[in-house]
Formats: structure tokens, sequence, C-alpha cells
């Protein structure tokens, strides 16, 4: 087997058993979660584009993603909390 063929393999296998751990996440840290995703890949991303540091950009998103995705569950819970309460 080549290198490329193991890594190809092991990253299959690491990617199977990271989504198997986020099975039993709670609403807020499914959200924090997904922004720090997006952000990374967006950091990533842009940085590739505009030139510069891809692995500091990726670290940027990521931690801008996951206030994101903070300030966004707090916001769906306020919401969906004053619903409640005015009925």
């Amino acid at each position: 087997m080549s290198i490329g063929t193991v890594a190809r393999k092991s990253l299959l296998v690491f990617g199977l058993l990271a989504l198997a751990g986020c099975s039993e996440l709670t609403p807020q840290e499914q959200r924090m979660l997904t922004g720090a995703a997006a952000g990374t890949a967006v950091g990533a991303l842009g940085t590739v584009i505009m030139g510069g540091c891809v692995s500091c950009g990726a670290a940027i998103g990521g931690v801008a993603g996951t206030g994101i995705g903070y300030i966004v569950d707090q916001m769906e819970t306020d919401d969906s909390s004053s619903r409640t309460s005015s009925w």
C-alpha cells in the first residue's frame, strides 16, 4: 500500500470516529461545533484566496465561528423562553 492510500484510509477512520463522538451533544454544543467548523473552513478558504497564513486564518475563523455559534444559541434560547412566558 502506498502512503497516500494509508493516509486516506486513516482520514476516513478518524472522520467516522469524530462523527460518532458527536452523537450526544446538547443543542448549544451542536451550534458551537457547527460554528467552529464553518468558521474554520471560511477562515482557511479566505486566507488561501487572499494570501497569508492558512493555519492562522483557520484558527481565527474557528474561534470566531465558535463564538458566533454560542451567540446564536443564546439568542434562540432567549427567544424561545420569551415565547413560552408570554402564553
